[in-house]
């Protein structure tokens, strides 16, 4: 019981990490994108 009980937590602590990771990544290439807009729009005029 207790063993299930383990494996249970370590997955939701697993799927709680890599949705943290995936939203940081995203947030990064958001920022990324943000950046380098700015820059190509002032290039093109």
């Amino acid at each position: 019981m207790i063993k299930k009980l383990l494996i249970v937590v370590a997955t939701a602590a697993g799927a709680v990490a890599l949705q943290r990771k995936l939203r940081d990544q995203k947030a990064e290439q958001e920022l990324w994108a943000e950046a380098t807009d700015d820059v190509r729009s002032h290039l093109a005029n």
